[in-house]
């Protein structure tokens, strides 16, 4: 990370440390975050307009009031619609508000102007393609809300300062090669996720654990036609996923949160992800499917589903994503029933990875019942891997990730299912467990050697992905054996023997200390005597 990325990220942290006051950091997120996207939408507006505006002489700021404005106005709006997804007066960017609420040193009132400007935004957008992208984008920006401040004046003069703190910062979105901002965009919402405690994993996969699953669906892979993610949250884990190859087509998530569904488009936009590039659904996935994800098969699948979450399947019983199965996850635990969803969604080619609770690798009766059927009858279950426990925000427990591929019958490893045991390999972080770069490297390097043998040099009696107390390739004989139960430890051995005992030493260390009590009790007798009292002994 270069200084000045650390630089921009403290100094946005200190914002919000310093200006949320007592507030929340989970509810002072979404302004903080708010704001920077208006910054950010702001001066894309700005760039776009001054090329455009080139031509003739021309900046943005010098159209209003130009001789010609209205109809400037109404070619650069349909010109930024196509190109950004939305439009921007001049007097509704960012640093305009900023200069108004400050202006003369004095706060001018500027709350009712900056909701009319963001519910602007929005409204640009209607009957655009883009409408579905910006509808209700900063619906979360309450700017009537109580937690701002008691009075109206102290709520406008939390703001201005928010909007003035902002305006002083170079966000370096001039620079098309730079993701600086997309980046600290990020960093807020992992910072944000920290603190948040249980919420947080309703939004946000830690960077470590989306550096995994990204990883290994672009295993073989420089560019993706597609990538999905049905419980997207921030939509971070489809932004990791295209920080390992050259290329991603699209990007498809679906998300039930509201504010976490409005976060995702923010994210994406953040990044410089066209509108015309994502397509994000704000619906629970598993009752409510997005028609249009539906209807296409996705060639990378990343997810970090809530863990063990309670579901209705009564209502979809008869669905084609879970029918042929014969049975259906239970009610009080999803967590199957996500699997489920996202091998339908797979395509032919593509490879999916999920975040899932320990408990689906040996639970019985329905769950049982599917992880057989996924093993013996479609053989789609490529890799099983165990991460450590305390690794996500606001839960313990240990994890594992499924690997899971549509079309397996072709490849070298049909008739095997890679195991690892990455539970002991960590850091400890204050009160949180860390995965270090050599640990997600060594997960990475032992399934990918599991993908491609062939490429290891030197001869080898058990397969080269097999490490002693890490990794085993089990055949699906051996799974079978087991009544596919998939717990780890049935697959990888990681006891340890203790060092034999030495008798003799432990022996020669009972009879010093024995002489060191003698030695001390004679000294205690003596203190004893010349205190004329009885000896404790």
């Amino acid at each position: 990370m270069s200084e000045n990325q650390q630089q921009l990220h403290q100094t946005l942290w200190n914002i919000a440390n310093d200006l949320r006051g007592n507030m929340d950091a989970d509810d002072f997120r979404d302004y903080i975050l708010g704001f920077i996207f208006y910054k950010y939408l702001s001066r894309k507006m700005t760039l776009h307009a001054n090329k455009a505006l080139a031509p003739d002489g021309l900046t943005y700021d010098q159209v209003m009031g130009h001789e010609q404005e209205e109809a400037l106005i109404d070619a650069l709006r349909t010109d930024a619609l196509d190109a950004l997804g939305y439009f921007l007066k001049p007097t509704e960017l960012f640093s305009e508000l900023a200069k108004r609420g400050n202006s003369g040193g004095v706060n001018k009132f500027i709350l009712e102007d900056l909701q009319k400007v963001l519910t602007s935004i929005e409204q640009s957008t209607m009957g655009s393609e883009s409408e579905d992208d910006f509808g209700n984008l900063f619906e979360d920006l309450d700017l009537t809300s109580s937690k701002l401040g008691k009075t109206e004046e102290a709520k406008n003069e939390l703001i201005v300062k928010i909007l003035n703190r902002l305006e002083a910062i170079n966000f370096d979105v001039d620079n098309a090669e730079s993701d600086i901002l997309g980046d600290a965009y990020e960093y807020l919402i992992g910072q944000f996720a920290s603190g948040a405690g249980k919420k947080a994993g309703e939004f946000y996969t830690p960077q470590q654990v989306s550096k995994i699953l990204a990883q290994l669906v672009t295993t073989d892979k420089d560019r993706l036609k597609s990538v999905y993610d049905p419980t997207c949250g921030s939509g971070s884990l489809l932004l990791r996923v295209a920080k390992e190859v050259n290329e991603v087509g699209a990007f498809y998530g679906q998300e039930s949160n509201p504010t976490t569904y409005n976060l995702a488009r923010m994210n994406m936009i953040m990044h410089d992800v066209h509108y015309k590039r994502f397509d994000i659904y704000n619906e629970d996935t598993l009752v409510n499917p997005s028609p249009v994800h539906s209807e296409l098969k996705f060639e990378a699948i990343v997810a970090n589903p809530p863990f063990s979450a309670k579901w209705n399947p009564d209502a979809i019983i008869s669905d084609e994503r879970f029918s042929p199965y014969g049975k259906m996850a239970p009610k009080s635990k999803a967590d199957f029933a996500f699997v489920q969803h996202m091998i339908y969604q797979l395509d032919t080619n593509g490879t999916m990875a999920c975040v899932l609770p320990h408990g689906v690798l040996f639970r019985g009766a329905a769950e049982g019942h599917i992880r057989k059927y996924l093993i013996a009858d479609t053989n789609q279950l490529d890799a099983v891997i165990g991460l450590p426990a305390n690794i996500f925000y606001g839960t313990s427990i240990p994890t594992c990730i499924l690997v899971l591929k549509k079309d397996r019958k072709t490849s070298a490893r049909s008739n095997n299912i890679l195991f690892i045991d990455a539970s002991n390999h960590f850091e400890k972080v204050k009160t949180q467990n860390v995965l270090l770069p050599e640990h997600i490297d060594k997960i990475v390097n032992t399934y990918r050697t599991y993908c491609h043998p062939e490429l290891v040099s030197g001869s080898h009696d058990t397969h080269p992905a097999t490490i002693d107390k890490y990794s085993y390739v089990a055949s699906l004989d051996e799974v079978k054996e087991n009544d596919y139960n998939l717990n780890i430890p049935r697959y990888v051995d990681t006891f340890e023997e203790e060092e034999p005992v030495d008798l003799q030493a432990v022996s020669q260390q009972l009879q010093q200390l024995e002489q060191e009590m003698e030695s001390t009790d004679e000294v205690i007798t003596g203190f004893c005597k010349e205190l004329g009292i009885k000896t404790p002994f």
